[in-house]
């Protein structure tokens, strides 16, 4: 039996996602990060010295796939790291060039925003939103 998986919610989220992260990697490529680097410039530009794992938690990232990027940002002289008060963890901040990297990447974001808002009605924008909040805080 054939199915037809046009209409399968899964699919078509991921195929969604494919083409976002393909815009956005495109207007932040010039700078040398790609959208999940730049994810991981906004949670530490938010300045919470938080553990990973809530790092993580917080962007729905993989905790192996956040330190996988955190080191290369380290490695590009973007975030520095430092010992964890307790045990043996690592705490992460941005150094003086990721933070004007991140203040530097913000309206290219934004621009990045309105490019995919600007695909839909605003009515269908604002309920992509919330049906997304709803389905990533479930």
């Amino acid at each position: 039996m054939a199915y037809d998986f046009s209409d399968c919610v899964l699919l078509n989220t991921v195929m969604a996602a494919r083409a976002m992260t393909r815009r956005y990697d495109a207007r932040l490529q010039r700078f040398g990060v790609s959208v999940v680097q730049f994810s991981v410039l906004m949670v530490l530009r938010q300045g919470r010295d938080e553990p990973v794992s809530h790092m993580a938690e917080r962007i729905a990232m993989d905790r192996t796939t956040l330190i996988r990027n955190l080191d290369l940002l380290e490695r590009k002289g973007l975030v520095l790291a430092a010992p964890a008060e307790k045990g043996n963890g690592r705490r992460f901040r941005l150094t003086p060039e990721g933070e004007r990297l991140a203040d530097e990447l913000v309206p290219h974001w934004q621009a990045a925003q309105a490019e995919v808002r600007g695909l839909l009605e605003p009515l269908q924008s604002d309920h992509l939103l919330s049906a997304l909040k709803t389905l990533t805080a479930g």
